[in-house]
């Protein structure tokens, strides 16, 4: 096999970290998405699932472009990982879509329906729909898809379930939780900023229970991932990340004990920062698992070139808008009784 061409090599690595950047950037603000209306279906009174639903109300569509610009850079980037991931997941991609348009649909029709019981409970479970989906395919991440020689998917329709891709599903479910409950801790005050501190440290326990697990466990089902993180100098980052971020859980449980408003989400961003960092070690130089490098998968280099350019203008300009929204519509989210048990 000839040396890759410096070009070759160069333009796969850029759009796996832009790839990268934008699932971050989606789990993190669509995250709290999730999570809010995970937590709405716990909520004890109507009143209090509205100020739920207020808390999102000038945010949470903004927030999905990520996820969609995700999805045509995957196809124009890597387009056979596209078709491959997408033949894999099929089943956990549907689940995740349903939910999606399940959240869309109740939260606009919640507004002006009599029954909103019927709305909320849909908002509700279209946000644990969609964080199932999601969670599932990152298990199957972590368990490998089967290829053939070309890298066409190989494996049965079911190969995404699997009691590890479940444990992580739930794992995700539990940080959308967490990333939830602090977003809210920030715009909620009185009692139900209260209830919400309570969520946030039962959840940062669940998610590190999971992380313990996601993190003891790769290296033990993978051989790839085994002789990639144990081998110098890639063995001194992987511990590294581990104890940093038993460090940020440790200083968000104690600003959740101080009743502090604003670190308990900057301390969740740094964990799934961390968590994002350690992903990409696993995976890289993989597109998909366990076999299929980015320089395989990639597009020819003068389409990485155009859709660079394209890319170039749009992140700044997204970024501005995401940047503008929050700042427009910071703040605290009150109701007439607020704050009342």
């Amino acid at each position: 096999m000839e040396p890759l061409q410096p070009l070759q090599q160069f333009l796969p690595q850029v759009w796996f970290f832009i790839l990268g950047l934008f699932l971050f950037l989606y789990v993190l603000l669509d995250g709290f998405d999730l999570g809010v209306g995970i937590l709405s279906l716990t909520a004890s009174s109507e009143e209090r699932r509205s100020i739920l639903m207020t808390s999102l109300g000038n945010v949470w569509d903004a927030n999905e472009t990520w996820l969609v610009l995700m999805g045509g850079s995957l196809f124009g980037a890597f387009p056979l990982a596209y078709a491959t991931i997408l033949n894999a997941l099929y089943l956990p991609v549907i689940i995740m879509v349903v939910g999606l348009i399940l959240r869309a649909v109740s939260f606009e029709f919640r507004e002006n329906a009599d029954r909103k019981w019927l709305w909320n409970a849909a908002f509700g479970a279209g946000s644990f729909l969609a964080a199932l989906g999601q969670g599932f395919a990152l298990g199957s991440v972590f368990e490998g898809i089967k290829v053939d020689a070309d890298g066409h998917f190989a494996g049965g329709i079911w190969d995404w379930l699997t009691w590890r891709s479940i444990l992580v599903a739930l794992t995700l479910i539990q940080g959308y939780v967490l990333i939830g409950s602090t977003y809210l801790i920030l715009k909620t005050t009185g009692e139900l900023q209260n209830t919400h501190y309570k969520t946030a440290t039962l959840a940062t326990w669940t998610t590190l229970a999971g992380a313990i697990f996601i993190t003891v466990t790769t290296p033990i089902f993978s051989e790839q991932a085994r002789s990639q993180l144990f081998s110098a100098p890639l063995v001194y980052i992987f511990a590294a990340i581990p104890i940093l971020g038993i460090c940020a859980i440790a200083l968000l449980l104690r600003s959740l004990k101080r009743r502090e408003e604003n670190m308990p989400l900057i301390w969740t961003f740094v964990i799934f920062a961390l968590s994002f960092i350690g992903l990409g070690f696993v995976i890289f130089p993989n597109i998909i698992p366990p076999s299929v490098t980015i320089y395989q998968a990639a597009a020819s280099p003068s389409s990485l070139v155009f859709m660079l350019t394209f890319v170039g203008f749009l992140i700044p300009i997204l970024l501005f808008y995401n940047i503008y929204n929050y700042v427009v519509f910071r703040g605290k989210i009150a109701g007439e009784s607020y704050g009342e048990s």
